[in-house]
């Protein structure tokens, strides 16, 4: 077990470089070269027992080279984490337009701009899942009549006489109360909505009345990201 005696001697070195800040020579902060130093001395005790197996060199060489390469890219992937979440987010988004990408502290949630140039978004009513426009033009959340059933809401007793400004002009609609909206865990309740009439929508709109609660809203080129 001798190399376990190595594996620990190095971490002892590790240490001292890490209160000297050398991490910084490879790009690295303090905090970071801690955080790395685990992966070494794996890679550490695992090189020093394939010479305690007297393995043949070349074989030993190609063990210590794949783990190297394996530590290199846990080390490059933890360097750009920040970059590969957002790649990860892009992908998803192009699948997945809808889908909502939720910041660390869960106050920032953003979404790509699907194929038709539109932000579709994935949201929840009154606990019924409905997809939705981002349409800054209306001036209230719409709902078509199949997404307000959904939602619980007694379509058959509305009364549709209130006019709504929409991206496509004017309509007639229902005045309504939604118990609860949530996009992408922004959450708003008795927010003031409305129901559209049957056939003057094809997909619910995310209006100003829920828009307007918001810290924020922006649109960046193909990107919506909302703060709440």
């Amino acid at each position: 077990m001798w190399f376990v005696g190595i594996a620990l001697l190095v971490a002892a070195g590790l240490a001292l470089l890490i209160s000297a800040d050398a991490g910084s020579l490879i790009g690295l902060t303090q905090q970071q070269t801690g955080r790395a130093l685990p992966g070494v001395i794996l890679l550490v005790v695992l090189g020093a027992s394939l010479f305690a197996r007297r393995m043949p060199f070349g074989q030993m060489i190609r063990g210590l080279a794949a783990w190297a390469m394996i530590f290199v890219v846990v080390i490059g992937a933890y360097t750009y984490r920040f970059e590969l979440q957002d790649f990860a987010g892009r992908v998803t988004g192009e699948l997945s337009p809808g889908a909502a990408i939720v910041s660390d502290d869960g106050q920032t949630v953003s979404f790509r701009r699907g194929l038709g140039g539109s932000f579709l978004l994935s949201t929840d009513v009154n606990g019924a899942e409905v997809r939705m426009l981002f349409d800054t033009g209306a001036s209230a959340v719409v709902l078509t009549q199949a997404d307000a059933r959904a939602a619980g809401i007694e379509v058959d007793n509305l009364r549709y006489g209130v006019r709504v400004q929409t991206a496509n002009g004017v309509s007639t609609a229902a005045l309504t109360r939604l118990d609860s909206i949530t996009v992408g865990g922004i959450e708003r309740r008795n927010i003031r909505a409305y129901v559209a009439q049957p056939g003057a929508l094809e997909m619910s709109l995310l209006g100003m009345t829920f828009l307007e609660t918001l810290e924020r809203f922006s649109v960046a080129q193909d990107r919506l990201e909302l703060q709440g």
